[in-house]
Parts: C-alpha cells; sequence; structure tokens
C-alpha cells in the first residue's frame, strides 16, 4: 500500500511535531515513489532566527558511519581488501592494548561494532591532514570492552580506525577521498564535513537545553566516525544509492546488509548489525537505518529497500529520539501502511523479578556504573570517566522491570524511555547493554 503525499499537510505537520517535542529547526526529505519530497520548519538557530530551509546543512553524526562503510566496501570491490583483512595488514603501526587484539581485529569487525575496543575515545589531535593518523597512533592505550568478536558494542574508535585504512589505500585524507569515492559520484551538492565549508551554507547550530552549544561542531578527528553535514534530501540520494547496483556506487550494495551480529538489546536502534547498517524487520520488510548524535544535534535515516522508500530528518536541539520516532511512525503509516515498533516502555503491570542479582559495579574505559537494589527496582548511577569526565554530567534514575533480563528508565524530565539488557557472554561473564554499549559486570 502506498499513498500519494500533500506537501501542503507534511509541511505544516512538521512544523507542528517540531513545536510538540520543543526542537528548534529541523529539515525533512523522503524518497517515495521515485521522487524526494523535502520540507523544513524552525530556525538554525534561536539566538540569530535564521530560517531552516530544505538546503541547510545540519550535522548527520554517526550516520557518517555508513559512510565509511561504504568507502570501504568499495575498496574491497576493487580488490583492495576484505571485510576479514585484519587491520594491521594495511596498517601495520596499529596497536591497541591487547597484543592479540591488535594482531587480529578484522575490517568486519571495525564495521560491525564487534571489536571490543574501547569506542569511546574523543581526542582532538588537531586540525592537520595527519589528524586520523594520529588519532590511531593514540588507540595503542585503548583497553577492550569485550573480547573480540564475543558480542556487540558500538566502537566509535572502530570506524576512525576504519578510516584510516581510507587512507591508506587511497592515498588521500578521509575528507578527500569520501568526496572522490561517494560525494562527487553521486552528485551531492550540499555535502561536506570541514566548517569552513559548511559556512558557505547556511548551517544548522545545535541546541541544550534550549540554548546554543557551547560548540559547534566535533573535533577533525572524529571525521569517519561522525563529521559528516548535509542537507537531508543529499542523506536521501545517498541511501537511494544502496538499493541496487545501479545507484552508482556497489556493485553489490546489499553486501552492507548482511546481519554480521545480534545486537543484545534490541530495542533501542533494531535487532542486528550489518556493515555499517542497522538491521530491523517491520511487518515482513527489512529495514535499514542510521541516526547520529553530535553536539546539541541529531539526524536519522530510515530506508525500505524493497519498497524504495528513504526517509531522513535532521534537527537542532529539543527531544530530539521522541519528535524522531513520532515522525516515523506518522510518516510511514501514511506512506506504506507499516507501523512502527513502538518504544519499549514499563509494563503495565508491575512485573517480579529477582533484581539483587544484577546489582554491583559495571565499568568499561569510559563509564562507570553503580547498580543497586531497592524497593524491587534498580537504581542506576553512571558517570563518565576517563577523557569525559565532567563534560557530561552523571545520570541517576530507577530501572523497572519488563521481564526477567530487560528494564526500562527514565530519566527526570526526558520523555524517551531507555532500555537496559542483561546477559552474559559464552565464557559466562556478565554483561548490561545500555546505550548500545556493552559494559561488563566489575564488582
Amino acid at each position: 500500500m502506498t499513498a500519494t503525499v500533500d506537501p501542503g499537510r507534511w509541511h505544516a505537520r512538521l512544523a507542528e511535531l517540531a513545536a510538540d517535542y520543543q526542537v528548534p529547526g529541523t529539515s525533512l526529505a523522503f524518497l517515495h515513489d521515485g521522487e524526494v519530497h523535502e520540507f523544513a520548519a524552525g530556525v538554525l538557530n534561536v539566538a540569530t532566527g535564521v530560517p531552516a530551509t530544505t538546503d541547510s546543512l545540519f550535522q548527520i553524526g554517526s550516520i557518517t558511519k555508513v559512510w565509511t562503510a561504504t568507502q570501504i566496501m568499495l575498496l574491497a570491490e576493487r580488490g583492495e581488501l576484505t571485510l576479514d583483512t585484519p587491520v594491521s595488514r594495511v596498517l601495520p603501526e596499529f596497536k591497541v592494548a591487547d597484543a592479540e587484539v591488535t594482531e587480529t581485529v578484522t575490517i568486519r569487525h571495525l564495521l560491525s561494532h564487534t571489536s571490543g575496543i574501547d569506542g569511546d575515545l574523543f581526542l582532538d589531535t588537531g586540525r592537520g591532514d595527519d589528524c586520523i593518523e594520529k588519532y590511531v597512533a593514540a588507540c595503542a592505550d585503548l583497553a577492550q570492552n569485550h573480547p573480540l568478536g564475543a558480542t556487540q558494542s558500538y566502537c566509535n574508535s572502530g570506524f576512525i580506525i576504519a578510516g584510516r585504512v581510507v587512507e591508506r589505500l587511497t592515498g588521500k585524507v578521509w575528507d578527500a577521498a569520501l568526496r572522490e569515492q561517494i560525494i562527487e559520484p553521486l552528485g551531492l551538492t550540499h555535502t561536506w564535513t570541514l566548517p569552513e565549508d559548511v559556512l558557505r551554507f547556511r548551517a544548522a547550530m545545535g541546541h541544550m537545553d534550549g540554548a546554543p552549544a557551547p560548540v559547534w561542531g566535533l573535533m577533525r578527528s572524529c571525521g569517519p566516525a561522525g563529521l559528516v553535514s548535509a542537507r537531508a534530501a543529499d542523506v536521501v540520494a545517498f541511501a537511494r544509492a544502496h538499493f541496487d547496483s545501479d545507484g552508482g556506487l556497489l556493485t553489490r550494495p546489499q553486501a552492507l546488509w548482511e546481519p554480521q551480529v545480534d545486537i543484545p538489546n534490541p530495542h533501542t536502534v533494531g535487532r542486528q548489525w550489518g556493515i555499517g547498517w542497522i538491521l530491523d524487520e517491520w511487518q515482513g520488510h527489512r529495514v535499514i537505518s542510521h541516526g547520529g548524535n553530535t553536539i546539541g544535534q541529531a539526524a536519522m535515516l530510515w530506508a525500505i529497500p524493497d519498497t524504495g522508500t528513504a526517509v531522513c530528518v535532521l534537527a537542532n536541539g529539543g527531544h530530539t529520539a521522541a519528535f524522531q520516532h513520532a515522525l516515523a511512525t506518522e510518516l510511514f503509516g501514511e506512506l506504506l501502511g507499516l507501523a512502527v515498533p513502538p518504544q519499549l516502555g514499563p509494563p503495565a503491570e508491575p512485573y517480579e523479578t529477582d533484581v539483587e542479582r544484577y546489582a554491583g559495579v559495571y565499568e568499561r574505559a569510559s563509564t562507570h556504573m553503580e547498580l543497586t537494589a531497592r524497593d524491587g527496582r534498580l537504581a542506576l548511577h553512571m558517570e563518565a570517566t576517563g577523557a569525559l569526565a565532567g563534560v557530561q554530567p552523571p545520570l541517576d534514575f530507577d530501572l523497572l522491570a519488563v521481564d526477567d533480563t530487560t528494564f526500562v528508565g527514565r530519566p527526570d524530565g526526558q520523555p524517551d524511555w531507555l532500555s537496559a539488557v542483561f546477559y552474559r557472554l559464552a565464557d559466562g561473564t556478565p554483561y548490561i547493554h545500555l546505550g548500545v554499549r556493552a559494559t561488563p559486570k566489575v564488582a
């Protein structure tokens, strides 16, 4: 089932949804029945009042990871490497704290978030063309969140390392390789990575607590993990290029959709990870997607290849996760008659389970969590450590049982429920999976 698009209605509806979820500015583009529709609402910066337009550039954050995965697959199709090539074969200088991982971690591990390498190293290595090279050198001390290939844990660092692989094999800095491999072949006129290029266009400013963010963007060293800025229509064009081999990029784009690992907590972003893409299924339709969050900006891309439909929504603050879900629910329902799965919340009746078994300390290189059993629920205290200490405020909220292993909680003032899943690795080590990251119990 498909429906005819009413542009006037969606122009008004986007503005209404943005207001409902306190989003200062937003841009929406979607491909439906072979036609791209574009809408915008609100302002790019509440301090200047400049209106958001369909050609405005927003930061797409971690959607960039699918672009980097596509760069790697383009090189694989040329015979430069395979998904199972060890990183050390391309980058002999590469090193992490675990010597065995250093030698055996593969490209596939990086692109499916199964390397176990601590993924939250946000390190500014300068604005020079050697910034990614310097970042990879700084990975030498990165510890493991989990053993290689044992589970899935979101890893920004892995995609930056993959970006360095692109640099080594193309002989170009990552930004230039991205332009040559993807941006220019697809004719994307409003897709850039560096602020000096973005500022030539109408560019969104992130907002935090309703005010402009203190910093515009991420450091250049994070490029392959999250530095693309684009208009929504360009992101949709990128997704469209993955529907079939006529897209002008990959001979076999479906290779990126092949499931690589089950996500232990399937209630957050999807059920599985492919190569770059997050994978899910809605009423028998394969869904490939990815989201992205930067400093007060949030982006979401969904694509349903068998219907030829792709949707990108960009926002610069507010309750973005709830906004994205509300928009997707309404839009996919109207266009395709598809029901977007609801966000997981607490059960109608309290679920009784033994919460004492999950109490304790959970820790990875950049995060410390303490779980305390109290009145049949778990009280969570979570704080950033290492380089992020003092940048992100601690979080304290209760976790309510949905079943014996699944819990949900909601920080004060937030409309969204966060889900957590407790599970054990094959060797019996207990973990919590929260925020698409795996964290072991250490005490």
